[in-house]
């Protein structure tokens, strides 16, 4: 039996990745605050304490909007509290997560470490602009995974860290910017195919990000 642990398992997509991982026969450790917050070490590591050793650990987590908070349109909205609120949840926290979740996983066979990110962190892929602190802070994640990848490699050289994008679901982070005619995922799908990604990677992807359907997301 899979041992698993998806991480912001109170969200919209978490809760279907659990839900449908617990489908397939996996033991899953769910975790959401209080008992881990992204912004407390040290309740990441108390979690990491009883995690066991997992063949597969997911960080579903992220925050584009909080309160009258939102994404900023241009430069003028920049703000330094706001923009590092984005980077601890979306950036820092998954590298924490990684720091005391990586070395309980196995040391041989495959294991894979996955965080969400966004399209939108790809900086080949930014031509509309607009979005600073999200587009940043998933770049961010984008580089952590990459480094983290880099060194875990040498601790199983099986293992497998990425970077997903689950294209546009619908929960509360993305309920405000959804638009007529664009593809619009409800979270049981979204979840489907993120296991469906995770299923058919290969120790060569790791590092990587990748897009719902499969596709390799640009640097």
């Amino acid at each position: 039996m899979t041992r698993a642990v998806v991480i912001g398992a109170s969200g919209g997509i978490g809760a279907a990745l659990a839900d449908a991982l617990a489908e397939e026969g996996a033991d899953v450790l769910r975790l959401s605050r209080p008992d881990l917050d992204l912004t407390d070490e040290a309740t990441i590591a108390a979690a990491a304490a009883r995690a066991g050793t997992p063949e597969l650990v997911i960080v579903a987590t992220g925050v584009l909007h909080d309160g009258e908070r939102g994404p900023e349109k241009a430069m003028r909205e920049l703000d330094p509290v706001w923009l590092a609120r984005q980077y601890a949840v979306n950036a820092i926290g998954p590298a924490l997560v990684a720091k005391h979740f990586l070395p309980l996983m196995p040391r041989t066979g495959r294991s894979v470490f996955a965080a969400l990110s966004a399209r939108v962190g790809s900086i080949g892929d930014n031509r509309l602009g607009g979005w600073y602190g999200y587009r940043a802070s998933k770049a961010a994640l984008n580089q952590l995974i990459r480094t983290l990848a880099i060194e875990d490699k040498r601790r199983n050289d099986r293992g497998i860290v990425v970077a997903l994008h689950p294209g546009t679901v619908d929960t509360k982070l993305s309920q405000p910017f959804q638009q007529r005619g664009r593809d619009l995922f409800q979270p049981g799908r979204a979840a489907v195919q993120l296991l469906d990604v995770i299923d058919g990677l290969k120790p060569t992807d790791s590092g990587k990000h990748f897009a719902w359907d499969g596709a390799e997301v640009p640097a």
